[in-house]
């Protein structure tokens, strides 16, 4: 990076429940950096699932911010507005036979494998890897079904886009220090993997890897549980001609029995700690941060 260019740092969280702590020490590092080094702050919310998705969550992150003491640019990107760029960059991959139909539900996929959970490989999410079984249908059948009203997921075919690639996939990482550090990529591990089906045309791959390029963010930083999908980001913004940011994955902020704050645990929500009197320099300590920047 030119040491010219101005920075451009993100918060990108989803309005699918409350923010806690682990959200916050994200966002205070993203606003911190910025103010820092005399970038740029935007946040951007993933409502991308819209099912998941409701209008108090994200009226909440709002109010959750500003009481932490961050400011944003406006307008704030909103995933649900910009289902066309998603399509446009899945639409170029398809052009380069990079993508495939694939009609299976998690039901097949796990009926698939059973019997060999022991020694089948998982994606970095948990999931089984794609067993493969729509990757080289007949042309004809494809068409049939689809005519037929079947939906299909379009998934990446990995081998053929490390093929593509044609070239040593990695990243300059920052992790929680100062120094960098260069990572290699292994995209391989997350197989086919789908970048969009029926109930969400985009994936949060695809999405994620769209919004950082066209809004312009140098800097990617968030939690060290993401750092695996790293490789597959790295691997889509090479086969679409995008730049490579510089990632930080931070560590994260632990529950008393060692385990990662999460909306689906129940962690308590930055608005429930604020209501108990909790100040925003409390989170900040909570959140294992210095003082603010001033």
């Amino acid at each position: 990076m030119d040491a010219t260019t101005q920075r451009i740092f993100r918060f990108a969280p989803s309005p699918n429940g409350f923010l806690h702590v682990g959200h916050a020490r994200s966002a205070l590092i993203n606003h911190d950096l910025a103010r820092k080094t005399g970038g740029r702050f935007l946040l951007r919310i993933e409502d991308i699932d819209t099912g998941r998705t409701n209008a108090d969550y994200e009226q909440a992150i709002y109010e959750d911010l500003a009481w932490l003491g961050l400011t944003w640019e406006e307008p704030v990107r909103r995933q649900s507005e910009h289902f066309g760029d998603y399509e446009s960059a899945l639409e170029r991959l398809a052009a380069d036979d990079l993508l495939f139909p694939c009609f299976c539900s998690r039901g097949d996929i796990a009926r698939a494998v059973e019997g060999r959970e022991g020694d089948w490989t998982r994606d970095p999410d948990g999931a089984p890897l794609y067993p493969g079984a729509c990757r080289h249908l007949p042309e004809e059948e494809v068409r049939r079904r689809l005519a037929a009203g079947e939906f299909a997921a379009r998934r990446i075919k990995i081998g053929q886009a490390l093929a593509q690639a044609a070239t040593l996939i990695g990243w300059r990482e920052y992790g929680d220090a100062d120094e960098p550090r260069d990572v290699r990529a292994e995209p391989g591990v997350w197989g086919d993997v789908v970048l969009s089906r029926k109930d969400v045309p985009a994936s949060y791959h695809i999405a994620v890897v769209v919004d950082d390029a066209l809004q312009g963010v140098t800097d990617v930083v968030r939690g060290v549980d993401l750092m695996p999908a790293t490789s597959l980001h790295r691997l889509l913004q090479i086969l679409l001609g995008y730049p490579a940011p510089t990632y930080r994955h931070h560590s994260l902020v632990l529950d008393e029995h060692g385990r990662k704050l999460s909306k689906s645990a129940g962690s308590k929500s930055l608005r429930a700690l604020r209501a108990e009197g909790v100040s925003p320099q409390t989170i900040r300590r909570m959140a294992g941060l210095p003082a603010g920047i001033g």
